[in-house]
């Protein structure tokens, strides 16, 4: 009986319209997810006029969802590799729709804080589950592009926010823009019935006759008998898809790093996207011009993600995340500094390239980290212990601001983060890493016979 490992068939498929349906609920997902966690953000000046509150318990506000998030990232994560990612998906989306706009009929801090940490849970689930499932079904040579653009659907979420903040907020108050995150609750019937299950859930659950169903859609050119037999990789014989596994086979250092790197890439992101908002109100522009350069910052971060993930195919994806963290330690320091508004905009982007960018880019590199079985595991764990930068950064960027200091040295704090990734990153040992290839092993497809 001929055995399938059907990741390495995978691997080797051409992109074809499986994919792009792969693709499009994944980038979906991570747009609304986008959406949901910068609402806050473009909707923080408003709210701190409208319920009386200062910097540093917007900033406790702004951090409340992240509490979640990271509680998110962890369990929903790690459940969608023991369940089954469509279901876990949809419980995601159920949370940070429903209770996104549940926050909008809130009047005091406290219960706006409550709302904002159950929809955390929802949007925090989501982003490991959907680099792994993209991961999963690329094709090798196309992998980390796929898996950027996935996350290039954040950025378009945080513009979606500041587009529709301009509208909405002015007419219909700030309570509008989370009233409309309830809507993709709607499309809950639609992922179940369209989304594929992961392929090691299948192999570990004997789903075999599913499993050829996916097979067929991935690769229509391979014949597939029912003799065969699909098994995963080697790492994903286990059942076990517990947080030990990511610290054993040599990978308990590296992995820490990667959490290291989580945390201070997430640092800059929610930094920034907590407050970049109010820091450029501070420094004399108007509500719809600081939103203007939360828009450039999303779209610097979607160029950065693209082409670093184009770059990452091409180089070491461990070199570009490296480069890219110590551009936005620079970039950063500069916006402080820059007073022409032309030139500003400009830096602005680079820093959205070089923040965003980065983290879209990191996560990519912690799906091709660990295998297959514990894919979603690693990323949820990297995602979620990395919400601890995210968690600190609103609430010690909210302080800052409280202290009156001049408005570089808020900007040099954030910048800071993106040395100390850099460092961790630099110290991950990419021999532990699954993609990991020696240039003399060959790529199997079929096990116990001489292929096809």
């Amino acid at each position: 009986m001929n055995q399938i490992e059907v990741h390495s068939l995978a691997g080797e498929a051409r992109f074809n319209g499986f994919h792009t349906l792969v693709l499009f609920w994944c980038l979906l997902m991570l747009i609304l997810d986008g959406y949901d966690l910068a609402v806050v953000g473009a909707a923080l000046p408003s709210i701190m006029k409208d319920m009386g509150i200062d910097a540093t318990r917007a900033g406790v506000m702004a951090g409340s969802a992240l509490f979640g998030v990271m509680l998110g990232a962890i369990f929903l994560g790690t459940l969608a590799d023991r369940f089954g990612r469509p279901m876990m998906i949809c419980v995601c989306v159920a949370l940070f729709s429903l209770f996104t706009a549940a926050a909008g009929l809130t009047s005091d801090p406290v219960a706006f804080s409550v709302t904002r940490f159950i929809a955390g849970l929802g949007i925090g689930g989501v982003l490991p589950i959907v680099t792994a499932q993209m991961g999963e079904f690329s094709p090798n040579a196309l992998r980390t592009r796929l898996v950027t653009l996935v996350f290039a659907g954040y950025s378009i979420g945080g513009i979606l926010v500041a587009l529709t903040a301009k509208q909405l907020i002015g007419s219909y108050g700030w309570q509008s823009v989370f009233f409309a995150a309830g809507l993709p609750v709607l499309l809950i019937p639609f992922i179940i019935k369209t989304m594929p299950h992961s392929m090691s859930f299948l192999v570990k659950s004997g789903r075999h006759d599913e499993l050829r169903t996916v097979v067929k859609r991935l690769v229509p050119d391979y014949p597939v008998s029912a003799q065969e037999r699909f098994v995963g990789s080697s790492a994903d014989k286990s059942k076990d898809a517990s947080v030990r596994r990511l610290f054993q086979d040599g990978r308990g250092f590296s992995t820490t790093m990667i959490w290291v790197a989580f945390m201070t890439g997430l640092f800059m992101v929610y930094a920034l996207s907590s407050w970049l908002t109010k820091l450029m109100a501070m420094a004399g522009f108007s509500l719809g011009s600081a939103l203007n350069f939360v828009i450039v910052f999303n779209v610097g971060a979607i160029a950065g993600a693209i082409f670093g993930g184009w770059l990452s195919d091409k180089v070491n994806i461990k070199r570009v995340l490296i480069a890219f963290y110590v551009v936005g330690a620079v970039a950063l320091s500069l916006i402080g500094y820059t007073k022409s508004t032309v030139s500003l905009f400009v830096v602005v982007f680079v820093v959205g390239a070089s923040t965003l960018g980065t983290q879209l880019l990191a996560y990519a590199y912690a799906g091709d980290f660990y295998p297959h079985a514990i894919r979603s595991t690693g990323v949820g764990f990297a995602s979620g212990v990395g919400r601890i930068g995210a968690i600190v950064a609103p609430v010690l960027i909210g302080w800052l601001v409280s202290l009156k200091l001049p408005l570089e040295q808020n900007f040099m704090a954030i910048g800071l983060a993106g040395l100390i990734g850099a460092a961790a990153v630099t110290l991950i040992n990419q021999t532990r890493a699954d993609s990991y290839r020696p240039a003399s092993a060959p790529v199997a497809l079929v096990q116990g016979s001489a292929g096809r």
